[in-house]
């Protein structure tokens, strides 16, 4: 954090290294899979900007975190509606896609906290140790989430 705060840009990649995968959970969990990858670069970069307004260095994931919650929520205050066109492709692709499309939107009805966990967990594929140590949860709250979220997951989808 202090290589990076003092305008190390390789301590930086690391920090991105670490975050991403927690960040572009945070952002899908909110926004279309087409836009997510660019929020995330957006997110990056506003914290990159902000990085000398935060004052306790063990606090990053957390405050990297609502930065993502907050480019998501702005995303929408200018997001213009557009109808996505179905693809022409085989059947079973077509059905898996829209299992996967389902899911999503069951994923983002969910509570925010248990959506944030379960895309971290679900999508980028992140431990749950992993996810405590990113976003600043006890262990035992992300086990917590997850639990009470793949219940409500299951219930949404059956």
């Amino acid at each position: 954090m202090r290589a990076s705060r003092e305008g190390d840009r390789s301590a930086f990649a690391a920090l991105y290294g670490r975050y991403a995968r927690m960040v572009y959970a945070i952002v899908l969990a909110r926004v279309p899979p087409a836009e997510a990858e660019d929020l995330v670069q957006e997110v990056f970069l506003a914290a990159l900007r902000q990085l000398h307004a935060l004052r306790d260095d063990g606090a990053f994931g957390g405050w990297l975190a609502a930065i993502a919650r907050n480019c998501a929520t702005g995303f929408h205050r200018g997001a213009v509606t557009l109808v996505e066109l179905p693809e022409r492709g085989a059947p079973e692709t077509q059905q898996d896609e829209q299992e996967a499309r389902r899911a999503l939107l069951a994923i983002r009805s969910l509570p925010e906290a248990y959506r944030e966990t379960l895309m971290m967990r679900l999508v980028e594929g992140m431990t749950g140790p992993e996810i405590a140590a990113r976003t600043g949860l006890t262990p035992d709250s992300v086990r917590v989430n997850l639990h009470r979220g793949m219940k409500l997951l299951r219930e949404a989808l059956a």
